[in-house]
């Protein structure tokens, strides 16, 4: 039976214009992206100025609040990854950017590794790092549970091959490990109020879109459970004010900040936030 239909369809507003289909997983409470790039073209989708997480540029107000906000995030990051490990022990950060988060752990004392698919991003991430970042290739290298935290922060959502990437994670997280993933809620208030303009789509760069159901049923597959659930609060602001802009063509300030705000406020109630931080752990751990 085919438990897949058009939930909505979405347009490319950052890079090509096409548009796309978001198909309604019924099995596992998700959405998949259709069609999905092959694999020799979906660089193209990520060639664009405007791919912050690529640049370290500050060229306007958004970027430099961008900026602003990713520097109190390293902090809020580095305290909860210390939070499940008593000393500062092996960390692996997958599509870790610019290498920012990796940097401020290896400061923290943490041994640091690092993998990342743009070669641009890559160079500048080496630079912060002392060349612990390394291509995709890389994950086949790693030994066996030989992580103590692995971090995928808004990463999982462009992975290929889903099944294939979590059963990756699991093999290369240490028994007693945590796995920390932050990914976009297409459950969340604002989600709802954009629709098919909800920046955090962003078709076709973002394969999958994840429910907490969905989490859970994935990763339930390599043994591994949530144990915690966190906020990502400032997501909301910041995916309303590029929704406004794919909806109006327009930076409207207030009118993202009110949709922020009414999203944060529903989702002490619901728990639907605009984007979420799961804690995974393997279910050996919990006994």
């Amino acid at each position: 039976m085919d438990t897949k239909n058009v939930f909505l369809e979405v347009k490319d507003h950052s890079v090509s214009g096409e548009r796309f289909q978001l198909l309604y997983n019924n099995e596992l409470d998700m959405l998949e992206t259709f069609p999905q790039p092959e694999m020799d073209t979906l660089a193209n989708y990520y060639k664009s100025e405007d791919y912050i997480s690529h640049t370290d540029s500050k060229r306007n107000l958004f970027e430099k609040v961008y900026h602003w906000v990713r520097d109190y995030s390293l902090r809020q990051k580095l305290k909860l990854i210390n939070k499940y490990s008593s000393q500062p022990n092996s960390l692996l950060d997958i599509g870790c950017g610019t290498g920012d988060f990796l940097a401020t752990a290896q400061k923290a004392g943490w041994e640091i590794q690092g993998v990342e698919p743009d070669a641009g991003a890559r160079v500048i991430a080496n630079k912060k790092t002392s060349n612990s970042v390394k291509d995709v290739e890389a994950l086949e290298d790693f030994t066996n549970a030989s992580f103590d935290v692995i971090t995928l922060w808004h990463v999982l959502e462009h992975l290929p091959n889903l099944d294939e990437q979590i059963q990756i994670l699991d093999k290369l997280l240490k028994p007693e490990g945590t796995l920390i993933l932050a990914v976009p809620n297409f459950k969340s208030h604002d989600a709802k109020h954009y629709k098919e303009f909800w920046a955090a789509y962003d078709v076709p760069r973002h394969f999958w879109h994840f429910s907490q159901d969905a989490i859970s049923k994935l990763f339930s597959k390599v043994g591994m459970h949530v144990v915690q659930t966190k906020p990502m609060i400032f997501d909301s602001y910041y995916v309303s004010l590029l929704s406004e802009k794919y909806k109006t063509g327009k930076m409207k300030m207030l009118s993202a900040f009110f949709i922020g705000f009414i999203s944060n406020r529903k989702a002490k109630r619901s728990g639907e936030y605009s984007s979420l931080i799961y804690i995974l752990k393997k279910d050996e751990n919990l006994k």
